[in-house]
């Protein structure tokens, strides 16, 4: 039975009923650089041929900013192949990419020590 709002892609007891690799052809590398972090947004144009299922559902998860992690994670798909759907959007106008923000550098020694100090509280 599927479980509810995954219509026929998902099945509680077998679970995906689609191979993850089959939603995106069996590409593995997106047209465009896409960092987990990346920004994407709909720009409002309707896409023209066909887009699959999965193409529908990511673009309905992009009405405002968010990450491509994100759209992984709501799709429960692998984030390589989400990479190529959302690159497939972009693609032919759909969405639109930012890079992701840092405010603070990486290599900053007060975001490391705090960081650190956090971890160890954990512990």
């Amino acid at each position: 039975m599927a479980a509810a709002g995954d219509g026929p892609w998902l099945d509680d007891a077998a679970g995906r009923l689609v191979r993850p690799f089959t939603v995106s052809n069996g590409r593995t590398e997106p047209s465009i650089a896409l960092d987990l972090m990346s920004q994407v947004m709909a720009t409002g144009v309707t896409p023209l041929g066909y887009l699959g299922p999965e193409h529908a559902q990511a673009l309905d998860l992009c009405r405002g900013p968010v990450s491509v992690a994100e759209i992984a994670a709501q799709l429960k798909l692998p984030v390589a192949v989400t990479k190529v759907l959302l690159s497939d959007l972009v693609d032919c106008g759909a969405l639109t990419t930012k890079p992701p923000v840092f405010h603070h550098t990486p290599t900053d020694r007060s975001l490391l020590e705090a960081v650190l100090d956090g971890l160890r509280r954990q512990l």
